[in-house]
């Protein structure tokens, strides 16, 4: 958004009445920390990326399209290593992955978190070294496991029991002893949606410390002597921007590691406090820049390091969403728009344009999934019309399909221009699917004004190959 904002509209709009809608909004603004940071609005109103302009990206690659920015990605990779030095930056490949994103991040001297078989494929077949790739997950299989251990995967973090003693297993098989980190859940209520928070107890991740399983664990891996017992893992959830839930979970793991040193004289030397870093995705948004997140992550350590006679730790953190998320737009084109009465009193102010584009909850499922806000503009060409309140939605066979819930779009827009979503970096092409059987969009890389296709369109003839009836 840009003078109003979609956060603050939700649940409001019938109560503050038609004044409040037309309050006026320069509908042709970008509010940079929203955006790309080389994207730009050229005199005729057109956006450009790295100085190429989005006309000519629809036209050579069609729409939807997902647009990377890759000295976005870049310098956010160098600022995270650059905030923490002396630690390991692992990029969470769950964001977004694949081959060309795999070989960006391990250039600019990135770790790479992988969490399934596939997205180890696709670390492996970009030529990531395994020694600098983790494996999570909670429910590895064993032939995941085996291919992990066979590709020399840097560490494994353990989920269950049953994990455990599958891992176990498999090295005894083949005589090695892979490096492991006991994922623990720590009871902390991340300030976020309920699908994204991972660390309160009831749910699927993890050993329970308040249980005692987490403990329980590292003895076993201490004990059997299989395995290499690195240290912790603590992942308290995504999309986050209160530094409190990383302190208490900081605090929490370090505490266990006391324990485990008292009980069994072992002082594990790693601790990885996850990642889920929060992005700004309406300007509501305030994410902390990474050497903000670095000083408070540090002094908290520091601290209870002291308070526990403690070596400090060597530390690990998982961002995804922060590194590759605000380096995407989508663009999209306008199929069809109507105006809909919100019943706030009569009057054109009183109504909302659904502005349908060409894509949806295919491409992104983040709004229907977690109600996820997102901001929009037209990308083609400069208006002068007045604002109106919109609602970005899809061409899917669902009310829910909707891309960006409130927006001021200028009155005239219209079928054939372009509307671009930023964004859309983390967890939309990476949670693509073919619903309607709807082909998933390419994702085009633009650098110095050049364009290259990292993940090619999807076709008819793709999806009729999968189905063999």
């Amino acid at each position: 958004m840009r003078a109003h904002e979609a956060g603050a509209l939700h649940g409001e709009i019938g109560h503050r009445g038609p004044a409040w809608l037309r309050t006026p909004v320069d509908v042709n603004a970008l509010v940079p920390q929203l955006w790309p940071r080389h994207v730009t609005r050229g005199a005729d109103g057109a956006l450009a990326v790295a100085g190429l302009d989005v006309r000519d990206l629809a036209a050579e690659y069609g729409t939807p399209v997902y647009v990377l920015d890759e000295d976005d990605l870049r310098s956010r990779c160098r600022e995270f290593r650059a905030a923490f030095p002396d630690a390991d930056v692992y990029y969470a490949g769950k964001a977004f992955l694949c081959r060309a994103v795999v070989r960006m991040i391990a250039e600019e001297g990135l770790f790479l978190d992988v969490c399934t078989g596939g997205e180890l494929a696709t670390a492996l077949s970009a030529g990531m070294e395994p020694a600098r790739i983790g494996f999570h997950g909670n429910n590895k299989s064993v032939t995941e496991l085996t291919r992990a251990l066979d590709a020399g995967v840097g560490r494994i973090i353990l989920d269950s029991f049953t994990e455990i003693d599958r891992l176990t297993a498999l090295a005894r098989e083949r005589g090695v002893r892979p490096k492991v980190l006991v994922r623990v859940t720590v009871g902390v209520e991340a300030h976020t949606h309920e699908f994204i928070a991972t660390a309160h107890e009831d749910q699927k991740f993890g050993f329970s410390l308040a249980g005692g399983a987490a403990a329980a664990a590292a003895f076993k891996i201490i004990d059997e002597g299989v395995l290499e017992l690195r240290g912790l893992h603590s992942h308290i959830g995504s999309q986050i921007f209160d530094a409190s839930g990383f302190e208490v979970s900081a605090r929490r793991v370090l505490s266990l590691q006391a324990q485990i040193r008292d009980a069994r004289g072992v002082e594990l030397p790693e601790l990885d406090l996850g990642g889920g870093f929060g992005i700004a995705y309406t300007t509501q948004d305030d994410p902390a820049a990474p050497h903000e997140l670095a000083k408070r992550l540090r002094k908290i350590v520091d601290g209870e390091c002291a308070a526990e006679n403690l070596a400090v730790p060597h530390l690990s953190i998982e961002p995804g969403r922060a590194i590759v998320g605000p380096a995407v737009f989508t663009l999209y084109e306008v199929g069809t728009v109507k105006s809909v009465p919100l019943g706030t009193g009569g009057g054109a102010a009183d109504g909302r344009a659904y502005v349908s584009v060409d894509g949806g909850m295919s491409d992104n499922i983040r709004t229907a999934l977690y109600d996820a806000s997102y901001s929009a503009t037209v990308a083609n060409r400069v208006s002068t019309a007045e604002p109106m309140l919109a609602r970005v939605v899809g061409k899917h066979c669902e009310s829910g399909d909707v891309v960006v819930k409130d927006e001021f779009l200028p009155a005239d827009v219209q079928p054939g221009d372009l509307v671009a979503v930023p964004g859309t970096g983390a967890y939309c092409r990476s949670m693509a699917s073919n619903y309607n059987h709807v082909p998933r969009p390419p994702v085009v890389a633009v650098r110095d004004g050049r364009a290259r296709l990292i993940v090619r369109r999807e076709t008819e003839a793709d999806l009729l190959a999968l189905d063999v009836g």
